[in-house]
């Protein structure tokens, strides 16, 4: 006997079926988001994004942050970080995952940030997330 879904259910995977948009992200993790794409390109070409972030982000101090915490990611991810286009509006669900750290861990929210990486990084390794963000967000606010 099979069951079909509710409408509810329904509802919930067609929301799923849907991508985030990038505006819904604070702009720490606006920013943080657009400095993967752009640290993702340099790779990819083998040059250093270093000078090309502190011009965008406006600091280079901002800009080793984010190639900080960049980096710390993808050795602690549990797979392959699925990274957007740089002119893409739409968020990857890894992407929608590391803004949601980095807004909460922006706003000082502990339990939120943990909320984001519950049973996806174990929680010994998370506070390198958590340490790494606190330093952009720290490194954004000085640089206004």
């Amino acid at each position: 006997m099979s069951q079909c879904p509710t409408a509810a259910t329904r509802s919930i995977i067609a929301a799923l079926a849907v991508p985030p948009r990038i505006e819904r992200l604070g702009p720490i993790a606006g920013r943080f988001i657009h400095a993967m794409r752009l640290i993702a390109v340099h790779e990819r070409a083998r040059h250093d994004p270093v000078p090309e972030l502190a011009n965008r982000l406006g600091s280079v101090e901002v800009a080793a942050k984010a190639l900080i915490l960049a980096q710390a990611i993808p050795a602690h991810w549990p797979e392959n970080v699925h990274i957007s286009r740089y002119c893409c509006r739409l968020l990857s669900h890894d992407e929608a995952t590391i803004g949601a750290f980095v807004d909460a861990a922006a706003e000082g929210g502990r339990g939120g940030f943990e909320a984001a990486l519950n049973g996806l990084v174990r929680p010994e390794r998370a506070h390198r997330f958590w340490e790494g963000t606190l330093a952009l967000a720290a490194a954004e606010i000085r640089a206004l």
